[in-house]
């Protein structure tokens, strides 16, 4: 499991706890206003009940008392009419403030026992209708109207303690799920913290420790892969990178090495040279080969410490180029020229066009790559063999082809071909060098905008080509245009 993806899991997870509170914080929030909006209805139903329960009271004792009676309300001061006429007014709204079905017929129920109430009071007394029937029909009337109050009262009241009960209900709840909520939160903090130190801080931990032990010389010591995909892809990086550096301390040894043996070989030619003018009589035949040995000597050294030098500026970024406008076939003929005047025991050929091949760049560095080219050709290939030097292209490029018939390499020996100091096996035990022409090459090649490609095969020979730009004699040189750098398919 990656960091990201643990990470993401963690505030996805956070993000869905918050979302579940919220929504369970909504809805609670509604069902508790629900439930005090009903409590509030209950309470409201119920006083105006009772208020509606006195004023009938307060009506019947103002027109039905005995004796001398009341003519207003001793309370408030109403006279009978204006009682009727509040009663009348506080039916219509408890009818509007009635919230089920239900209260709404219990209240239809009051307004019915209510009126008629109100009608048997405002009744004619007439034959055969007696003031003592009359009296009793109002207060049978009066007797409903109140029953029906008492009925709506309770109905108020049974919804009022449901909502409260609701509300509890609702209370405990809230408690249980904020409560769950909340362990869920920690268990989840609580196993992140876990993973993050025992999944993630051990692996760092390790990576730190293999990283300081092998800056403090400790060339074996590599970061354990464990723990999430980025710290393993980092103590991979490190294991590559360690491994990297190992292997250039090796290279670097095994390059003093052959240096040293490389230099010693041309050193004991010199000193055994100089050693045997001393002794004897001096012919001038022995002089002359003493003399011809010195110069390859001498050569081969000012070869290798140039080789040197030029990686040296190479890698330090300090190549100083001195680029002009020269024909090509000018300066492979040169090469050729050079190789053809000493005993080589190839048949080096030229092939040029009849046409001016002209390019923009240092001659001398130019020729540089080339006498490297021509000359590990003449090194890598048997006596009396072929070995063509070549000069083509188009319109706008140049090719220069050195072709031999040599030793060839094998596509293994492909990989480490442009490498420093690296050499292909069977290179090693055909001609002396410490491995740095190829690369020193490529890369001045490649500070003119060109590249180096090689086509061999075992035992078949190899073919070198270098592109560069080609530039037109009519006008401005055109300046070299870069090219993607390709994979070299052989080894020379």
């Amino acid at each position: 499991m990656s960091l990201r993806a643990f990470f993401s899991a963690v505030v996805g997870g956070l993000v869905l706890l918050t979302v579940v509170a919220a929504t369970l914080l909504v809805v609670l929030t509604t069902a508790l206003e629900r439930m005090a909006s009903t409590l509030s209805e209950s309470v409201e139903g119920v006083r105006q009940a009772e208020e509606l329960e006195v004023d009938l009271l307060v009506h019947s004792r103002l027109v039905m008392l005995p004796g001398a009676p009341l003519v207003a309300d001793p309370s408030r001061g109403r006279s009978p009419r204006q009682i009727e006429s509040d009663l009348r007014r506080q039916m219509v709204e408890m009818f509007g403030t009635a919230s089920t079905q239900e209260e709404r017929q219990a209240v239809a129920e009051v307004q019915l026992q209510v009126y008629a109430y109100l009608h048997a009071q405002q009744a004619p007394l007439g034959e055969g209708n007696s003031a003592a029937q009359h009296d009793a029909a109002a207060m049978a009337s009066l007797d409903a109207a109140l029953r029906s109050l008492e009925r709506l009262i309770q109905i108020n009241v049974d919804q009022a303690q449901e909502a409260r009960h609701s509300a509890t209900y609702w209370s405990e709840v809230a408690n249980l799920l904020g409560l769950l909520l909340g362990l869920l939160l920690l268990t989840t903090l609580g196993l992140g913290v876990f993973w993050l130190r025992r999944f993630a801080l051990r692996p760092v931990t390790a990576l730190r420790h293999a990283m300081a032990g092998f800056g403090r010389g400790g060339r074996h010591l590599r970061a354990p892969e464990q723990g999430p995909l980025e710290i393993r892809d980092m103590a991979h990086t490190f294991n590559e990178m360690a491994d990297s550096l190992t292997h250039q301390q090796e290279q670097q040894l095994a390059f003093l090495a052959g240096v040293a043996h490389d230099l010693r070989n041309p050193l004991s030619a010199l000193k055994l040279s100089t050693a045997l003018t001393g002794r004897g009589e001096v012919t001038p035949e022995r002089m002359q080969r003493t003399l011809a040995l010195v110069r390859r000597q001498v050569a081969r050294l000012d070869q290798m410490v140039g080789d040197l030098l030029d990686a040296t500026r190479i890698e330090a970024g300090k190549l100083e180029l001195q680029p002009e406008v020269r024909d090509t076939r000018e300066l492979a003929r040169s090469v050729v020229e050079l190789y053809q005047s000493g005993d080589s025991g190839h048949m080096l050929e030229l092939v040029v066009p009849d046409s001016p091949v002209l390019v923009r760049a240092d001659p001398a560095r130019l020729e540089q790559v080339l006498n490297n080219l021509v000359s590990n050709a003449l090194k890598y290939s048997p006596s009396g063999s072929r070995v063509e030097v070549s000069v083509g292209g188009d319109a706008g490029h140049v090719v220069v082809s050195v072709a031999d018939q040599g030793i060839g390499m094998s596509p293994e020996d492909l990989k480490n071909l442009f490498v420093p100091f690296q050499r292909a096996g069977n290179a090693k035990q055909r001609a002396p060098g410490v491995g740095l022409g190829l690369s020193v090459s490529r890369r001045i090649i490649e500070a003119h905008g060109g590249r180096i490609e090689v086509e061999s095969q075992p035992g078949q020979g190899s073919v070198f080509r270098v592109h560069l730009a080609r530039v037109s004699s009519a006008g401005p040189p055109e300046p070299p245009a870069p090219t993607e750098e390709e994979e070299p398919t052989a080894v020379h």
